[in-house]
This record gives structure tokens, sequence and C-alpha cells, in this order.
């Protein structure tokens, strides 16, 4: 099966969970200076760090459509699984805006950064397992130690969230920071196979 389809709907997905959670920004009626802005700073953070997952989401997903030659069934049953973790973010972050960062809203934000992140190994582990352990991606990813840090720190999260929401916040914003970069090990595997 071809693969141009799946990443453009999946583009499309992504595209409308962007536009959905910055729908959730809204202007301050009747402010018309800068200090009237000052309180929806939380909420504009909240959104950017959601935006910034997002993001690296599409990125990472890019990188491995680029390594994979063919789409199966199963492929494309763990990638809606991945869109639908992702699908919850514009939720868990109008939930956790609205509460100002209360302990139950953001443990939620948690577990959705945590399904999201098993769905991506899900995803990743699916075309690996078509392509072979000798295909480009089981090469790059090797030990991926970023992929198995990041759902522990989500998983510390979760609970850490009764106990301060900053360093739950904390913990989503380090892996954040991880994860910005695109994964080049694919495009140094995709750059060193052109030249061979």
């Amino acid at each position: 099966m071809e693969k141009n389809r799946v990443e453009a709907f999946s583009d499309g997905v992504i595209a409308i969970i962007i536009t959905i959670m910055v729908l959730e920004l809204k202007a301050p009626a009747h402010a018309q200076g800068f200090a009237d802005l000052k309180e929806l700073f939380p909420v504009f953070l909240s959104y950017v760090l959601s935006f910034t997952y997002v993001g690296i989401y599409w990125n990472n997903h890019h990188h491995m459509f680029h390594s994979t030659r063919q789409v199966t069934g199963g492929i494309l049953w763990a990638n809606l699984h991945l869109l639908f973790g992702l699908s919850l973010f514009p939720f868990t972050t109008a939930w956790v805006d609205a509460n100002h960062l209360a302990p139950t809203p953001v443990a939620v934000y948690g577990l959705v950064l945590l399904t999201a992140a098993i769905a991506y190994y899900i995803f990743q582990h699916t075309i690996i397992r078509q392509q072979g352990s000798h295909s480009l991606l089981a090469q790059a990813i090797g030990r991926d130690w970023k992929g198995r840090l990041s759902p522990v720190c989500y998983f510390a999260a979760i609970p850490l969230a009764f106990v301060s929401v900053w360093i739950s916040n904390a913990l989503f914003i380090f892996v954040a920071i991880l994860w910005l970069v695109p994964d080049r090990r694919i495009e140094r595997m995709l750059c060193e196979r052109a030249k061979g």
C-alpha cells in the first residue's frame, strides 16, 4: 500500500489538532493593554507546550515515514492509535488552562502524554516488525534511550501532580526539550543509504 495517503491523512489530522488548540486561546474582553494579557500568560504557556509536543510528534512521524517503504494494515492501525492519543491534547490542554494548573487536570495531561508515547512506541515497532530488524528504522533507532526515558518521566509526573504541579510540568518540559530536535539518527541513515 502507498504511504503517501497515510502521510497526507496524518498531516491533516495533526493540523486540525493544532487548530482546535489555538481556538481555545480566547482574547480577553475589554482588555487594551499588555498588563491585561498577564492573566493569559499561563494559558499561553500551556498552549506552547502542547503545540511543541504535537510538533515533535509530527516531525518524528514524518521522519519515520521517510524510512518506511510500504504500509500494512498493522501500520495503519498503529498510526490511528497514535493520532487518537494526539487528538486528546486539545481537551487536556483546555482543561489544564480552565482550572489553572490544578493537580487532577495536570495528572490527566500527563496520562495523555503517556498514552501518546506508548502509541508512538507501538507505531515505531509495528513499522520495524514489518520491515525487519535490519531495516533503516531499526538501525537508526538503536537502543532508543529517549524513547524509553520519556514514558518513565510521564509515568512519574502523573502521581507527582498531586504533590507539586510544578514538578510535573518540569518533567513535561524536560521531555519536550529532549525531543525538540528531530530524530537525526533517521536523517543520518537516509543520507548514508543515498551515498552508498
